[in-house]
């Protein structure tokens, strides 16, 4: 039988099936803007008017990487997972839909609900939250580095589910990843400096860290060493390639 190839509707498809698993929509629009509408109240009246927004803004770029995380990581995962244990993959194949079509729609369904859930994110930081206005740099270098992070977040995820091949195990585990980065990165209100020395190796090693901590410093101008966030890429992607070629074998 011919496989057929990734088209449009095979991607609007894969998104009616994303909009029936509300898991990613929560974490990945409503949670981030509640997060940063929430700890922004507790930033003291003292500050100063432009401390206070710098601090605002702090919130909000360790916020953004909540996005990346809630809709490639748990949301891909817990919705291909689910797949795998239903055999669905097998029946789409023998209607003609094979990997090399059904794969490309999950992944453009799944960026193109992330950049709808960064386009909420920035029209809700910029309306009510009022944060500082970045250069064209630093705007270019987070938006890059999210779709990165979420490329390959999405790469683990799909090998992480086609491993452990169950729902209830996949979700374990990316919910413990979720959970596990958020704390190393700075995302649950305990910055990178304040860890253990060993934990904090291994948070240099995360690329979110670096959005995390060290992108407000040059957020409406000034230079950054991008070198250690470059390594920490290499260092992710590395671990997805690694993962992606075990599931390869597993599923060989």
């Amino acid at each position: 039988m011919m496989m057929k190839k990734c088209s449009l509707s095979m991607v609007l498809y894969e998104l009616r099936n994303i909009n029936g698993n509300l898991m990613p929509h929560f974490f990945g629009i409503v949670f981030p803007n509640l997060m940063c509408l929430l700890i922004a109240q507790t930033v003291g009246s003292e500050m100063t008017e432009e401390m206070r927004r710098e601090a605002v803004t702090s919130i909000m770029l360790t916020m953004t990487l909540v996005i990346p995380m809630a809709i490639m990581l748990i949301g891909y995962g817990a919705l291909y997972a689910l797949e795998i244990e239903k055999g669905i993959p097998l029946r789409m194949r023998l209607y003609g839909f094979g990997e090399k079509c059904e794969v490309p729609a999950k992944i453009a369904a799944h960026f193109i609900l992330m950049t709808a859930a960064l386009l909420i994110f920035g029209g809700f930081q910029a309306v009510v939250m009022k944060v500082q206005k970045p250069s064209a740099f630093a705007l270019i270098c987070l938006v890059v580095s999210l779709y990165l992070i979420g490329g390959i977040f999405l790469v683990i995820a799909h090998a992480l589910a086609n491993i452990l091949k169950k729902f209830s195990l996949t979700f374990g585990v990316v919910m413990c990843l979720y959970f596990c980065m958020m704390i190393l990165t700075g995302m649950m209100g305990m910055r990178t400096e304040q860890l253990p020395m060993a934990l904090q190796k291994v948070a240099r090693a995360l690329p979110m860290t670096y959005v995390s901590n060290d992108f407000i410093d040059f957020w409406q101008s000034g230079s950054y060493n991008f070198m250690p966030f470059v390594q920490s890429f290499i260092f992710m992607g590395a671990i997805a390639g690694i993962l992606l070629f075990l599931s390869g074998i597993r599923d060989g």
